[in-house]
């Protein structure tokens, strides 16, 4: 009797590929990628509505700037034309030798550091004042930005003429006032611009720049995490330790901003000087060197180096604002 036979074992070479067994992902063909042209002109018309003021900000800003470079370059005056040839970085060298303008520097420092440090100070103040709740505080707040929307040569000349004049100022009026108060028949008249030059215009720039300052550190004051607050009260904190501990470490980012774009619009300042003591008395600061060295000796090549060093230190300040800037939109970022 037979037995039936078994069935063959499987082979064991390479398989074959079957019906069942998963193909490779097939590239798309370049033919079939799907074309961007669409993409890119949508990105463009987003983008053109831009261009008028880039175009305008390139040809305000730029373009200047890149003539005074290439003017900076040579020896020009405008009384002698004719004179006129290329000496290179001559006039830095002269700039960073000349003794006016080192003196100018260091008056646009003085000056710069009274104003801004002041203004903290004085605006810090009034934005603690401010952020209370009180009748009256929105005519309070009004009057107080006032003196920043004043045109800078209008309040030159206020101060100038309203409250620095001798003869009918309010100051020397006031004076004359409290003395006859108190029976002194020689009150004393002092000419506030001759006698103190230098404090006349920082007194002019505080009293027009301090709205600005308040406004930056009341902001910063408006943004202050309120629960936190409440907590350190309910564990005992005063108000100067909640000021110490609390307030003052969150406004520390909005003074550090206010410090700097302070100094680069003090630093720039020309209306006050030139106004009320014309460069006199010592008091003449980087843009008002800078003004006589153009307009009244006509050095054009002199003058735009040192114009060009100044935009440089501006830019130099301005970068640290910006971060400043970034970082509290940041941390703003990160809050919420």
């Amino acid at each position: 009797m037979t037995t039936p036979s078994a069935a063959p074992p499987p082979s064991i070479g390479p398989r074959t590929a079957t019906a069942s067994t998963p193909q490779p992902p097939i590239s798309p063909s370049p033919s079939t990628t799907p074309p961007r042209a669409p993409g890119r002109l949508k990105a463009w018309a987003t983008r053109a509505p831009l261009l008028p003021a880039l175009v305008f900000l390139i040809a305000v800003t730029q373009l200047p700037f890149v003539a005074t470079l290439v003017i900076s370059l040579f020896d020009w005056n405008s009384l002698d034309p004719d004179e006129r040839h290329f000496t290179g970085l001559s006039n830095y060298q002269h700039a960073a030798q000349d003794a006016a303008l080192r003196e100018s520097v260091l008056t646009t420092a003085v000056l710069t550091a009274t104003v801004v440090l002041t203004t903290v100070v004085l605006g810090l103040l009034l934005a603690l004042l401010l952020d209370r709740k009180f009748r009256g505080r929105g005519v309070v707040r009004t009057l107080l930005i006032a003196p920043f929307l004043v045109v800078p040569v209008a309040a030159a000349l206020l101060w100038k003429h309203a409250l620095y004049n001798p003869e009918y100022g309010l100051f020397n009026g006031a004076l004359s006032w409290v003395a006859e108060r108190f029976g002194d028949d020689t009150p004393p008249q002092p000419d506030w611009v001759s006698e103190m030059p230098l404090l006349a215009v920082e007194a002019s720039l505080v009293w027009q720049w301090t709205p600005f300052m308040m406004l930056i550190l009341l902001a910063g004051l408006q943004s202050r995490p309120l629960d936190m607050i409440e907590a350190a009260r309910i564990d005992g904190a005063g108000n100067w330790q909640i000021f110490r501990y609390l307030t003052l470490p969150h406004l520390r980012r909005y003074l550090e901003l206010g410090v700097l774009l302070g100094s680069v619009y003090i630093v720039q300042n020309f209306d006050a000087v030139f106004t009320i003591t014309s460069g006199g008395l010592d008091t003449a600061n980087l843009p008002y060197t800078i003004y006589q060295t153009f307009y009244q000796a006509h050095e054009y090549g002199q003058a735009s180096a040192a114009g060009v060093l100044v935009v440089i230190g501006s830019i130099i300040i301005a970068t640290f604002a910006l971060r400043v800037v970034s970082s509290l939109f940041t941390e703003g970022a990160s809050r919420s």
